[in-house]
């Protein structure tokens, strides 16, 4: 069966195992957070979107980042607070980011929240609402 286009594949820059690195801004923008904020925010999306909240990657080792995965050319759109950065073309420099497979060994990545056919992006409006009610200096 080919990957590209069996009916339980939501995206095809997802691998089909392990995981890989993804240029930011082709596929998907992405917001990243660190520690105990990034945690607080997948645990707001989550929970207001009945835990249907889109692609939420979380790293378990280094700075333990958590990226929110967007919709490509959303990111930047929006003013982000300290502490966020947002990833995609027109941030600065060139940005990859980890994306565990579906299943299996993904360590040491893993899906926070993982994507569907549904919903296979964050929103960016939603993401951007929780951060600063969260932080409560975003404008």
């Amino acid at each position: 069966m080919n990957p590209k286009t069996s009916p339980g594949t939501v995206h095809a820059w997802i691998p089909a195992s392990g995981h890989g690195l993804r240029h930011a801004g082709i596929h998907f923008d992405a917001v990243r957070i660190a520690g105990v904020l990034a945690e607080q925010v997948a645990y707001e999306l989550m929970q207001f979107t009945d835990f249907h909240a889109g692609p939420i990657v979380r790293e378990a080792t280094g700075h333990r980042y958590t990226y929110f995965l967007l919709p490509p050319q959303s990111a930047t759109g929006y003013r982000w607070p300290a502490g966020v950065r947002a990833l995609g073309r027109g941030a600065q420099g060139w940005a990859y980011v980890g994306v565990p497979a579906l299943g299996g060994l993904t360590w040491p990545l893993e899906w926070r929240s993982e994507p569907t056919a549904e919903v296979p992006f964050v929103e960016v409006g939603l993401l951007h609402e929780v951060v600063g009610r969260l932080i409560g200096v975003v404008r």
